[in-house]
């Protein structure tokens, strides 16, 4: 089963820079939110992202519906975890995106769809978002969700392992075993087009 493994802090980063342009949120929001975060008060945090998520923030969003799906100062709900990734991946949000699609992946606050998984990973990855890529990845490989496809597979555990996701490098390695050395250097060629293009229209 996936994880959802994306760090309130690096989520607070993203938020102190969005907090110059879009949405104006104060940094001392952002502090006290982290501070409590790390202390385990959800009940603080939550008083000061809720609000945020309402008003449309997709960070804030992002971030309560992590809450819903670890049970963390709520109660666990998938299905109210994926309601609030939704609104902020329909935002453009890459980690509310590959959160959205491990939801369909799993089968948690959704009807399991890897398809659907696909879409979401697919944008999030165009993001440069090294899970996603690796997810999709996976997908290729295991053919759920798109024909199965080794070269694609190939190309995004390739772009996952640059970023220096370990599994990223030994997948990669496992679907060229059972690739020829022509598809390994096409895979190769695609990934080298696809940075350079940065990772726009790659799939």
């Amino acid at each position: 089963m996936k994880k959802f493994l994306i760090p309130l802090s690096l989520l607070l980063l993203l938020a102190t820079v969005l907090a110059t342009s879009a949405w104006a949120v104060p940094l001392e929001d952002l502090l006290a939110a982290q501070a409590a975060d790390a202390k385990g008060d959800y009940a603080t945090e939550l008083k000061i992202i809720r609000p945020l998520a309402v008003q449309g923030v997709p960070f804030a969003q992002t971030i309560l519906g992590l809450k819903y799906v670890n049970g963390q100062g709520v109660v666990q709900d998938y299905t109210e975890a994926a309601k609030w990734f939704r609104l902020a991946a329909a935002q453009g949000h890459d980690s509310a995106q590959h959160d959205l699609a491990i939801m369909y992946d799993n089968g948690q606050g959704v009807v399991q769809n890897y398809a659907e998984a696909v879409k979401w990973y697919r944008l999030a990855a165009a993001q440069g978002y090294t899970k996603a890529q690796y997810n999709l990845g996976l997908r290729y490989a295991k053919g759920q969700g798109v024909v199965q496809d080794y070269i694609r597979a190939h190309m995004w555990f390739n772009l996952a392992a640059v970023s220096g996701l370990n599994d990223a490098a030994k997948n990669r390695d496992i679907a060229a075993s059972k690739m020829t050395s022509q598809q390994i250097g096409e895979a190769q060629k695609r990934a080298r087009e696809c940075q350079a293009r940065q990772f726009k229209n790659c799939d």
